[in-house]
């Protein structure tokens, strides 16, 4: 067993995998289970959400490439769904090519992992994937709990559709290139977007604007 300083982090961090090879699933839940963490296991994306419909992983370990529904249809659902649209994904792929690894961020993803991997590094970025989750999630009950700070725009505002998918990724952390390439349009109109925005509610940049998505639990 782990010394109890290793787990003492871990303890209670509850991680889906999502794989359709039962080989590579043994090895990393073996693995991650010695490291402390408890794992959940999934052989594909329709298998995956019905855990998910039952139980919220801190994080989500998913294959790219898998019968059923593959790695993008999943994310795409989780991250459409605000109980779980927090949670951190971390692709492993086969595919170590430039563009393959862009798809996979750009589709939502927050890590990507190219196998064969070595287990430390596995562990090591699924801590830094939760720690920053943690520090999202405290900021967040930070500003909930402080009324006093908390971002003031008219009442009155209201969002096009358009706009309202636009900030929700602002707050992600996107770049107005990003979002372009996600939303598939130019940069100029989600630069277009985020000025209306900005005029509507009266607030003076992009990170106000993530505060207040935030804050307002549009994000």
């Amino acid at each position: 067993m782990s010394p109890l300083k290793e787990t003492s982090q871990k303890d209670n961090k509850h991680l889906l995998l999502v794989d359709d090879d039962p080989n590579l699933i043994l090895l990393v839940k073996d693995y991650l289970e010695f490291q402390g963490y408890e794992v959940t296991t999934a052989e594909n994306g329709q298998e995956a959400l019905d855990i998910l419909s039952k139980q919220v992983p801190d994080m989500i370990i998913c294959d790219v490439m898998m019968p059923e529904m593959d790695g993008y249809a999943l994310i795409e659902k989780i991250r459409q769904d605000a109980r779980i649209s927090w949670v951190p994904v971390m692709f492993l792929s086969a595919k170590g090519q430039s563009q393959d690894r862009v798809k996979g961020l750009n589709t939502g993803a927050d890590v990507y992992m190219v196998k064969p991997f070595e287990p430390e590094e596995l562990v090591a970025q699924v801590e830094s994937s939760l720690k920053q989750a943690s520090r999202l999630m405290r900021h967040r009950s930070n500003i909930s709990f402080d009324e006093s700070t908390r971002i003031q725009v008219p009442s009155n505002v209201e969002l096009t559709p358009t706009e309202l998918k636009v900030v929700q990724l602002v707050a992600q952390g996107l770049s107005n290139r990003d979002i372009a390439e996600k939303l598939s349009v130019s940069q100029r109109t989600i630069e277009s977007h985020v000025s209306n925005m900005l005029n509507k509610t009266n607030l003076h940049n992009r990170t106000e604007l993530a505060r207040w998505a935030i804050e307002s639990n549009m994000a």
